[in-house]
């Protein structure tokens, strides 16, 4: 049983991974025994489970439909393991958290310095990206998403700031040149800097609201760039000119104090609520998600300041 639990771990690892060199760096087990244990896997099920090249590593359709039952139960049984860690000193083991690109920068560096300190004994693992993914099958233990992208049957805590806002900016030098825009419709004769979601859709609209006013534009621009990775890159076109940008506030704030950046239209700057870190609710929670989640619920921010 205990080898068969490896194997279908080795199995699971390299499905996720899409291939054998990246599973065995996230993993700490070497390729070749990784090789062995789905090859070993797929003897005794008499399955083929991976579509192996050269260059890649994909499930079949067999693997895949394995992966779907897989993913959830194997989680499962590693939830009922670490229940133990409430026998010792302080919970023990590994807390794996999917997050926007946004959460990482402007959530959890306030939250995570004081929750490591607290549990010397967790590792915890960050996978910042901005594609929606399933969290239990990404081998996640839990994720921070905005309310309007939560899965059902999953339970949500508040995290980070309550109010956020998208903040409009471009560089003075630019604004100098261009003009400085009094309605969000004036946006559409400047050059706008836009971005791409990892699935290929285009971010939505521009939206603003003043006094009950909801204005929405699609804006224009040269310049596209992939939301998440890509976004210091817009970050770094609009210091230097190129364009408008409409990002986080708190990502923007610190260019807002030095200078280099200029609000635009901040009286249009539409608010929404902050994130929550979500996890399921239909399965055990480990002890680190629920030192986590217990450490989250004790040091929630206000409400997010707001020129």
């Amino acid at each position: 049983m205990i080898s068969d639990l490896a194997d279908l771990n080795a199995f699971l690892a390299v499905a996720q991974a899409r291939g054998f060199r990246e599973a065995a760096r996230s993993s700490g087990v070497s390729a070749s025994t990784l090789s062995e244990a789905v090859r070993r896997l797929e003897t005794r099920l008499g399955v083929r489970l991976l579509h192996r090249t050269t260059r890649s590593v994909a499930p079949t359709e067999a693997g895949a439909r394995l992966i779907e039952r897989l993913a959830p139960a194997l989680g499962e049984v590693e939830a009922a393991l670490e229940v133990v860690n409430g026998f010792r000193d302080g919970p023990t083991g590994t807390l794996r958290l999917n997050v926007p690109v946004s959460a990482a920068r402007l959530v959890l560096p306030a939250i995570l310095p004081g929750f490591l300190a607290a549990y010397p004994g967790i590792q915890l693992e960050v996978v910042a990206e901005d594609s929606f993914v399933d969290v239990l099958a990404s081998g996640c233990d839990a994720g921070i998403r905005y309310d309007e992208r939560l899965e059902q049957d999953m339970i949500a805590v508040p995290i980070g700031p309550r109010v956020q806002c998208f903040a409009t900016a471009a560089a003075p030098d630019y604004l100098d040149r261009h003009g400085r825009p009094q309605h969000p419709r004036d946006l559409l004769a400047h050059a706008c800097l836009r971005g791409r979601f990892a699935s290929g859709a285009m971010a939505g609209p521009w939206e603003f609201e003043r006094a009950g006013e909801i204005v929405r534009i699609e804006p224009g621009g040269q310049l596209v760039v992939r939301i998440g990775g890509a976004m210091d890159l817009a970050v770094d076109m609009a210091l230097a000119g190129v364009g408008v940008l409409h990002l986080f506030e708190g990502w923007l704030r610190p260019h807002f104090a030095s200078g280099a950046l200029e609000p635009v239209l901040e009286d249009w700057w539409q608010p929404f609520s902050g994130p929550f870190l979500y996890y399921s609710g239909r399965r055990l929670v480990p002890p680190p998600l629920r030192a986590f989640v217990d450490f989250v619920k004790t040091h929630r921010e206000g409400p997010a300041s707001h020129p």
